[in-house]
């Protein structure tokens, strides 16, 4: 049997390529003849980059010292692929480490995300710059970036998104000379209810008074960035909110947007290593109603449908019933928390919960 575990991260507990290394580990206990395909997949978030550079064979790492969120230098990597570079903007701004750092998401900047980008758009065999938007840690609107790469005042810039409120003036950020792309699943405007404050603010640990303050803080950036570039309703673009309004600040350099998913799904190479296939083993940590807007999880069932395969879902835990599973093209979703009766127990049993799990689906599965 042809197995593809192509699986996105496990937040908070397994990278993509550590959750697929246990699902298979698990599974060749129960069939250890079976073909296993591993295709770790990101949706432009963290893990892009280890996903991209397992695909591309030729690909190779760099590393400069670039900030944090909250402003702490240490080296970070980017990668390289032939004359395109992969900027990670969760390694440079990501939750964790401002949360690990004991951060404010009023005061976090992407200035290290800039950094990044100049480094990379810096090289000569450069031509192209995708920055993946995912998992970030500032409301920022991007301001960060754009001082990195010049912009002034450079002192409210880099203040955050709270750092925005009093802008007054402000100068073009340099031009890099590369095409840029932005990377990202999500849709979300930069302001209002569905914009980058409101929706995600929470999540970075955005009381109300703060999602109020920041969104207020984001619409002067706005009002400031499309005055310079003379191009209103920038804001309004699908993406703009995305990684803190970092999907804003991008687009205002030209960037392009392009879904995250979809480049690396193409990186590596699933569609052909579907073709063939007996299933595919998708998942993340929670298989929510989010996970079907063209996240990971749907767009792998999508392509195994196409491909006339069967697809289950494998996930930490899970909240889509079967039902809307099935009008996705998927056949069945597991999850850890009903193996082990818990989200609680889930999250603790790591690794060895996806292994466990991966060994079920194969005595469910395997001929």
């Amino acid at each position: 049997m042809r197995v593809v575990v192509a699986p996105d991260k496990f937040g908070g507990t397994l990278t993509a390529a550590d959750a697929a290394t246990a699902l298979a580990a698990g599974w060749r206990e129960v069939a250890p003849r079976d073909e296993l395909i591993l295709a770790p997949v990101s949706d432009g978030g963290p893990g892009l980059i280890v996903a991209l550079h397992a695909a591309l064979s030729a690909s190779r790492i760099s590393e400069v010292e670039a900030d944090g969120p909250t402003g702490v230098a240490r080296r970070r990597p980017f990668l390289l692929a032939g004359d395109t570079a992969y900027v990670e903007a969760a390694i440079a701004c990501g939750l964790d480490e401002l949360q690990r750092e004991g951060g404010d998401v009023r005061t976090a900047s992407s200035y290290g995300v800039g950094q990044l980008v100049a480094a990379a758009a810096g090289l000569p065999e450069v031509k192209t710059v995708v920055v993946g938007l995912g998992g970030s840690g500032v409301n920022d609107g991007g301001a960060g970036l754009w001082a990195a790469l010049g912009a002034e005042p450079r002192d409210r810039l880099i203040g955050g998104g709270i750092g925005l409120r009093d802008l007054a003036g402000l100068t073009a950020a340099a031009d890099l000379r590369v095409r840029l792309v932005a990377a990202t699943d999500v849709d979300n405007p930069l302001l209002g209810l569905h914009g980058a404050t409101a929706v995600y603010g929470p999540q970075k640990g955005a009381d109300q008074a703060a999602i109020m303050s920041l969104d207020a803080a984001l619409e002067r950036w706005a009002d400031a960035v499309e005055s310079l570039a003379g191009q209103p309703g920038m804001r309004d673009r699908p993406g703009a909110g995305a990684a803190g309004g970092l999907g804003f600040g991008l687009m205002a350099l030209g960037a392009e947007r392009e879904s995250g998913a979809d480049l690396v799904m193409s990186a590596v190479g699933l569609e052909a290593a579907i073709e063939g296939a007996d299933l595919v083993v998708t998942g993340e940590g929670s298989f929510d109603a989010t996970s079907l807007r063209g996240k990971v999880v749907s767009g792998v069932a999508a392509r195994a449908q196409a491909a006339g395969v069967p697809c289950v879902v494998a996930a930490g835990q899970a909240h889509v019933g079967s039902r809307d599973a099935a009008a996705h093209g998927i056949d069945e979703v597991w999850s850890v928390a009903d193996q082990l009766g818990s989200a609680q127990a889930a999250m603790a049993a790591g690794a060895d919960g996806a292994r466990m799990l991966g060994a079920a689906l194969a005595r469910a599965w395997t001929r």
